[in-house]
């Protein structure tokens, strides 16, 4: 039985996506995150510059089976399919579950069933485009959409005649992020790639999760070149500085930018090229579409919404 009253719970989990998790502990819960020497990833803890608020707290994952929890909150399969079974105790199998999942099915695109088949577990997907396109199963579902935080007094300026491209691991990851998109379209454009490991697909270097929002908004534009995502919080953190976004008209980003409005979007890429152009000749047009872009942010992805959303799904699971 839940331990917490009902309006301030002890959360555990995992650090999967360091970012979310910010956003996600603004809730006003208790979150546990689970650690292993060496801060592997999964397992890191409290790291990096993110500025951790007091009800985030570590817990070694040796300790983890003698302490008492309300919820379980997974984020990644192994540690749904791994430490469920081998870190948690039998009374926290038992607790009410929740479990993220972040991105869209990577094996097939619309015939892949979840590996969380459970009727007694909540399956929350960050976008309405990763619960259509996966099978859940019997398990129920939520959506709740991002919410995210910019640095107070960050906006866009956009005086830099270039585009900003933010991914990590792009090389890597390939056609999927883009990596082909990415490269056609900077022989035509001046982009600048930023993430981790941009440097091996022509980029310049990762910046910090702190400083990632004054950096970019000296661009031009925002450009998204990755075919098969969720919503990637960069966009989202550009449009809330006020940056307009040009990209592939995929996934949910079709649901968030309208032509015109806010960028432009579409599935040719000659056509985004284009747009592209039009923008490093025109500033005022891409100050139009920005404030456009931040309007729709401050309404879509608040974090007062997303983390009000957050406390009533884990009330609600552990009634």
């Amino acid at each position: 039985m839940p331990i917490a009253d009902s309006k301030h719970l002890r959360v555990l989990t995992w650090h999967v996506h360091g970012n979310y998790l910010y956003y996600l502990t603004q809730a006003k819960h208790d979150f546990y995150l689970v650690t292993k020497p060496g801060h592997a990833p999964g397992y890191a803890g409290k790291v990096g510059v993110l500025p951790w608020g007091e009800n985030v707290h570590e817990i070694p994952a040796s300790e983890v089976a003698s302490q008492a929890f309300d919820v379980i909150l997974f984020q990644h399969r192994t540690h749904w399919d791994d430490d469920r079974l081998n870190l948690l105790s039998d009374a926290q199998r038992r607790l009410p579950r929740v479990y993220i999942e972040h991105d869209p099915p990577q094996e097939n695109a619309f015939e892949q069933r979840h590996w969380v088949n459970d009727p007694h577990t909540l399956l929350v997907h960050v976008t309405h485009f990763n619960r259509l396109m996966w099978d859940s199963g019997e398990t129920p579902t939520r959506v709740i959409e991002h919410g995210v935080v910019v640095p107070e007094g960050v906006r866009y300026s956009g005086q830099l005649e270039r585009g900003i491209v933010v991914i990590n691991h792009l090389r890597q990851r390939g056609r999927r992020l883009g990596s082909d998109v990415f490269a056609d379209a900077a022989r035509h454009v001046p982009l600048d790639l930023v993430g981790m490991d941009a440097q091996s697909s022509g980029g310049i270097s990762e910046i910090g999760n702190l400083d990632l929002a004054a950096f970019s908004a000296r661009y031009r534009f925002f450009f998204n070149p990755i075919r098969w995502t969720s919503l990637g919080l960069a966009v989202v953190e550009a449009m809330m500085i006020g940056m307009p976004i040009v990209g592939l008209a995929t996934t949910e980003l079709a649901t968030v930018i309208r032509n015109g409005e806010s960028g432009f979007i579409h599935t040719d890429t000659n056509a985004l090229i284009d747009a592209m152009q039009r923008l490093l000749r025109d500033p005022t047009e891409a100050r139009r579409l920005g404030e456009g872009a931040r309007r729709l942010a401050l309404e879509r992805f608040n974090i007062h919404r997303f983390a009000s959303e957050w406390e009533q799904t884990l009330q609600h699971v552990c009634q």
